[in-house]
């Protein structure tokens, strides 16, 4: 019995092992048909170089062509407030957010320096002024000198006159034998005494002269020490004045610069203590606007804005100014644009950005192309497609340096072939561009791209990579 068994388990797995063996030999029979069916229609696809172009519609509508770009909002006038002087921050009256008036007090540094200062400075004043008092006194001392010896210059000079007559007298009588020949001798030499006393009083005299002009000198030079004392005490007023810190305008504060205890070093320039936005009612956004972009823009044209911290609200403003002064970040060259705009409920708040939109121009009810069909030119050679432009009666201008605002448009003929048509373009809105002249009418169809045999689709340019009505930033 067991024999039996181990036979019917036998039979059974012999045909089990048929069975798969014919299952696997039908299996790769049909996977070889499959294989060879696939490789015939892609040979035979391959065959047709057929390909599927995409198309778009000619439109009839309005366009806004715009200018598109990010700034950073800033009040209309930002003060920053220095310190004149060097110091400590003794006290902080502001902060943050505070609004202030002209003349009030923000901060006040440790002012016991500057009050030692205006103290030396007074006392320097004193002194220089107690100076000139002194020289002014002596100068009057030296006018009455010079008046004593003024004084005994006349008397000398009129003993010389009395000894002189005397000594003629004398000399008559010695020579008549009346007097001797001695007392003529005498009278002569008084003469000559009282002479040399008029020579020493003239001495005396000039002297006491060139002793007040020195006095006066002397005065004058005190007295300019007075005004240069008088400097240095006004200097040391203002320094004490610096130490407090004052608003210069009416606003508010938008940044603080310094603690209490903060030490204050102005050395080369004034540091910035505090920044004070004049006006957040008006500001402005100063908009990066690209070089290609600035020759569309006028001044006085609206423009709006929007900001993160408001996505689904647009504010309004007007262009006021495009600064000549360029930034280059990576060879990108833009000029900022400032935008004027009311902030009655102070919402925007200073560094925000902005993410600006100006319209440089509009068109109504005008033949819209789509800026796909004006990017696609067909993937064929060159001379294929210098042949297909001489056909169509294409201008050089509308192939490749597009002047005057020509270009090439291709729409399907009558064979499912490309076939050429010059346009004259104007504004565009990044989507659609306007057609000035051309022979396009509104539900015409226009080649944008293609669906090659494979089955991956390819959208052509247009020569030179030109940029129809400016590209959006």
């Amino acid at each position: 019995m067991h024999a039996v068994r181990r036979g019917g388990r036998s039979m059974a797995f012999l045909a089990i092992r048929n069975f798969i063996h014919r299952r696997k030999k039908q299996a790769g029979l049909g996977i070889l048909v499959a294989a060879v069916l696939l490789t015939v229609g892609m040979v035979l696809r391959r065959g047709s170089g057929e390909s599927r172009y995409l198309t778009a519609e000619v439109r009839k509508g309005n366009i806004t062509a715009t200018v598109e770009a990010t700034g950073t909002i800033n009040p209309l006038t930002t003060i920053p407030v220095g310190s004149y002087v060097s110091g400590t921050v003794k006290y902080i009256f502001a902060d943050f957010n505070t609004r202030v008036q002209a003349g009030q007090v923000l901060a006040q540094l440790d002012p016991a320096i500057f009050q030692a200062q205006v103290i030396q400075a007074r006392g320097n004043l004193a002194n220089a002024q107690a100076n000139v008092a002194n020289l002014e006194a002596s100068l009057a001392v030296a006018d009455a000198v010079i008046q004593s010896n003024q004084a005994n210059l006349e008397k000398a000079r009129a003993a010389v006159e009395y000894t002189r007559a005397n000594t003629k007298r004398v000399g008559n009588l010695a020579a008549e034998g009346v007097l001797s020949r001695d007392q003529a001798d005498q009278t002569q030499s008084a003469l000559d005494q009282a002479n040399a006393a008029v020579r020493a009083a003239e001495a005396q005299l000039n002297q006491s002269i060139a002793q007040r002009a020195q006095t006066q000198a002397q005065l004058a030079q005190a007295k300019a020490q007075v005004q240069t004392m008088l400097g240095a005490l006004k200097q040391a007023e203002t320094n004490l004045r610096y130490a407090t810190i004052i608003s210069p305008i009416n606003g508010t504060i938008v940044a603080r610069n310094v603690d209490v205890g903060q030490s204050v070093a102005a050395s080369l320039q004034a540091p910035v203590v505090f920044s004070i936005a004049q006006d957040l009612k008006r500001m402005q956004v100063y908009a990066k606007v690209d070089e290609s972009d600035t020759g569309n823009i006028r001044i006085g044209t609206p423009a709006t804005f929007q900001v993160d911290a408001f996505p689904n609200e647009r504010f309004s403003g007007r262009v006021s100014a495009i600064r000549l002064n360029a930034t280059m970040v990576q060879n990108v060259v833009t000029y900022d644009t400032v935008i004027d705009f009311e902030n009655p409920d102070e919402k925007l708040l200073p560094g925000q950005t902005a993410y600006v939109t100006i319209p440089v121009g509009q068109c109504a009810d005008c033949v819209k192309i789509p800026n796909a069909a004006l990017r696609y030119t067909p993937g064929l050679p060159r001379n294929q497609l210098d042949q297909l432009y001489q056909k169509y009666h294409i201008p050089e201008g509308a192939t490749r340096p597009h002047i005057g605002g020509m270009q090439v448009v291709w729409m399907l003929d009558s064979n499912k072939k490309p076939k050429p048509i010059a346009v004259k373009v104007g504004i565009t809105d990044y989507s659609y561009t306007q057609m000035t002249e051309g022979d396009l009418k509104p539900g015409d169809l226009l080649i944008t791209g293609e669906e090659i045999a494979q089955g991956s689709s390819t959208q052509g340019t247009f020569p030179g990579n030109q940029r129809i009505g400016g590209g959006r930033r």
